[in-house]
C-alpha cells in the first residue's frame, strides 16, 4: 500500500487542481452568458412574478413567426449545401495538391471567416446591391433578394469546409485509394468506397458548423435581406430593439437554445468519431504537385472560384470606398459633420482595437484555463459537458446577450452598464470557444506521462504547467489569442446594444453609416469596411505564419 501513496496524492491534487481550473470560466459563463440569457428570457415569459408559459404557443401560433422559422431553417439547410458544393473541392486541391503561393492562397481562403459579417454583407452591397457592380455592368441587383443571402453565407463559410475537410484529407493515407484503384475499382468508385466513408465525420462536422453559422446569421441578413426577409436572430432583435415586445424575442430566444443545443450535440458525437475511427498519417507526405490535364484543370477551377466568389467582393469594396476624389470618404471619416455619431468616426479604430485587445486578454486567460482542465484524464461527466456548453454563446443569440446584459447587469455589485468592460466583456465570451478549440489538440497532444512525472517529483500544478505545457503550447496560444482577437474585432449582435453611442466599434459604426441615407454615409461605411478588413487579414497572416499542423482547424 505504501507504493501507491504518491500515486493517491497526485490523483487529489489532480483533482483539487481541475476544480480550481475550472473555478474561473464556470463563474465567467454563469454572471456572464447564463445569467443575462435567464434574465431577459425571465423578462419576457413572466408576469407579475408568474410564468406565462402558454406564451411560448401563443407566439408559435403566429404566422409570421412560423415563417421566420421557415426561412430560418431553410436558407440555413440551402446555404450548408451550396457552401459544401463549392467547397469540397477546394478541400481537396488544399489536401492534395502541392503549388506554389499554397500558403499565401489558403490565408486569403480564410480571410471571410474571420471578417465581421458586418463587413461580408456591406461587401456584397456594394457587388450586388443598388448602384453595385452588377447593376452599373449589367443593370443586375441581388440585394433584399434570398440569392444574396445564399452567396454571402457560402463566402463566408468556405473556409470551414476547406479548413475542416482538408485538414482531416491531407492526414488520410492515398495508398489506400491506389489500393481499390489497383484491385479494379473506377476513380470515381475508388472515392466513393474507401476516401467518403473516412471524410464522412469531418463532412458532417463541417456541415454542421455552416449550418450552425448561417441558422444564427444576423449581420448578414440584417443588411442583405432588407424588410423582406428576417432570421430568428434578425427577428430577436426586432422584436427587442424596434418593437420591445420582450415575451415574443424570449420565445424565439428559447426555440433558437434548444436549436443549438441539438446542433452542437451532434457536433459534439461527430467530432469524437473523427478523433478514434481513423488511421491518419503526416500530412506532410500526401501534398503532391498536380498531374494530367484533368487535376491542373481541377487546380484552375478553384482558383477561378476563390477569384469570384472571394476576392472579388472584398476588391468591389475598397474600389467603392475610393470613389470619391482624394481619398474623400476617408478623409470624411475624420469629421462628424453627418450627425450620424457623437464623435467622429475614425474613433471607431481605436475603440474596436483597445476593447479586442481587452477582450482578447479576457477570452486567453478563461479559455487556457478550461483547455486544461479538459485535457485531464481524470475530467468527470461536469467537466466533458461544460465543454459542450463553452460552445454555446456561438450559437445562442448574441442579442440577447448584449440586452441581457443591460438588463441584468444593472444593480450593485454588478452595475456595469456605465462601464468600458462590458464591451470587451460580451466580446471574449465569442472568443473564448474558440480559444479552447485551438488549444485542445495541442494539450491532448502532449505527453500525460511527463506531466505524472513532474507531478510525482513535487512539482505543483502551476509548475507542471509551466515547465511541461507551456513550453509546447506557446505557438497554439498565440494563434488563439489571434483568433480571440479576430472575432472580437467583429463581434457585433451584443456590441450594437452595449457600446455607448460616443464610443461606437467598427461594425456598429458601419451599421449606423449604412441606415443613413447618402452617398456620403455610403462611402464612409465602405471606406471604415475596408479598414476593419484589413486589420483583420494583417492579423490572419499573422496567424498562418504561426500556424502548426498539430493546431487542428477552427
Amino acid at each position: 500500500m505504501d507504493l501507491t501513496r504518491p500515486e493517491v496524492a497526485v490523483r487529489r491534487r489532480g483533482a483539487a487542481a481541475r476544480f480550481g481550473l475550472l473555478a474561473a470560466p464556470v463563474a465567467f459563463f454563469a454572471v456572464f452568458f447564463a445569467y443575462p440569457v435567464a434574465a431577459i428570457v425571465a423578462r419576457g415569459l413572466k408576469v407579475d412574478g408568474v410564468w406565462h408559459l402558454g406564451r411560448i404557443g401563443e407566439v408559435l401560433a403566429q404566422s409570421d413567426v412560423r415563417h421566420v422559422l421557415w426561412f430560418t431553417t431553410w436558407q440555413a439547410l440551402v446555404s450548408t449545401a451550396l457552401t459544401l458544393i463549392v467547397a469540397l473541392p477546394g478541400a481537396y486541391v488544399f489536401a492534395r495538391f502541392d503549388f506554389p503561393g499554397k500558403q499565401v492562397l489558403r490565408a486569403v481562403v480564410t480571410v471571410p471567416f474571420v471578417l465581421p459579417t458586418v463587413v461580408v454583407g456591406t461587401a456584397f452591397l456594394a457587388l450586388v446591391g443598388r448602384g453595385g457592380l452588377l447593376d452599373e455592368l449589367w443593370g443586375v441587383r441581388l440585394d433584399t433578394t434570398v440569392w444574396a443571402i445564399l452567396l454571402a453565407h457560402v463566402f463566408f463559410n468556405y473556409a470551414v469546409v476547406v479548413r475542416t475537410v482538408g485538414g482531416l484529407w491531407a492526414q488520410l493515407d492515398p495508398r489506400q485509394e491506389e489500393a481499390a484503384r489497383m484491385l479494379g475499382a473506377s476513380p470515381l468508385k475508388a472515392w466513393r468506397r474507401v476516401t467518403l466513408p473516412a471524410l464522412a465525420p469531418a463532412v458532417a462536422a463541417a456541415a454542421l458548423m455552416v449550418f450552425l453559422f448561417t441558422f444564427t446569421s444576423f449581420g448578414v441578413v440584417q443588411i442583405l435581406g432588407g424588410p423582406t426577409f428576417s432570421t430568428l436572430e434578425v427577428e430577436i432583435y426586432r422584436q427587442t430593439s424596434e418593437i420591445f415586445d420582450l415575451s415574443t424575442a424570449a420565445v424565439l430566444t428559447l426555440i433558437q437554445f434548444v436549436a443549438v443545443g441539438a446542433i452542437l450535440a451532434l457536433h459534439a458525437w461527430t467530432v469524437r468519431r473523427r478523433e478514434t475511427a481513423l488511421r491518419l498519417v503526416d500530412a506532410a507526405g500526401t501534398a503532391r504537385r498536380p498531374r494530367g490535364a484533368g487535376q491542373w484543370t481541377l487546380l484552375a477551377g478553384v482558383l477561378v472560384t476563390v477569384v469570384v466568389l472571394l476576392l472579388l467582393p472584398l476588391a468591389v469594396l475598397v474600389q467603392r470606398s475610393l470613389d470619391a476624389p482624394g481619398f474623400g470618404y476617408y478623409r470624411a471619416l475624420t469629421s462628424d459633420d453627418g450627425g450620424v455619431f457623437l464623435v467622429p468616426p475614425i474613433e471607431a479604430i481605436g475603440n474596436s482595437l483597445s476593447y479586442a485587445v481587452a477582450a482578447t486578454a479576457i477570452a486567453v486567460v478563461i479559455g487556457s484555463l478550461a483547455a486544461v482542465a479538459l485535457t485531464r484524464r481524470d475530467a468527470g461527466r461536469f467537466v466533458r459537458g461544460f465543454d459542450a456548453l463553452l460552445m454555446l454563446p456561438l450559437g445562442v443569440s448574441a442579442v440577447t446577450v448584449g440586452f441581457g446584459f443591460l438588463i441584468a447587469l444593472d444593480e450593485p455589485p454588478l452595475d456595469l452598464r456605465s462601464s468600458w468592460i462590458l464591451v470587451p466583456l460580451a466580446q471574449a465570451l465569442v472568443g473564448v470557444p474558440f480559444v479552447v478549440r485551438t488549444m485542445l489538440p495541442v494539450l491532448r497532444a502532449v505527453d500525460v506521462r511527463l506531466r505524472e512525472a513532474a507531478s510525482v517529483l513535487g512539482a505543483s500544478p502551476s509548475r507542471v504547467w509551466r515547465e511541461v505545457d507551456l513550453p509546447m503550447v506557446r505557438r497554439a496560444l498565440l494563434i488563439a489569442a489571434g483568433f480571440a482577437f479576430a472575432v472580437s474585432l467583429g463581434e457585433f449582435g451584443a456590441t450594437v446594444f452595449i457600446a455607448r453611442p460616443d464610443n461606437p466599434t467598427l461594425p456598429v459604426a458601419v451599421a449606423r453609416l449604412l441606415g443613413r441615407p447618402g452617398d456620403l454615409n455610403y462611402g464612409q461605411a465602405m471606406a471604415l469596411s475596408t479598414i476593419l478588413m484589413v486589420v483583420c487579414a494583417v492579423a490572419l497572416l499573422v496567424l498562418e505564419r504561426l500556424r502548426t499542423d498539430r493546431t487542428g482547424e477552427f
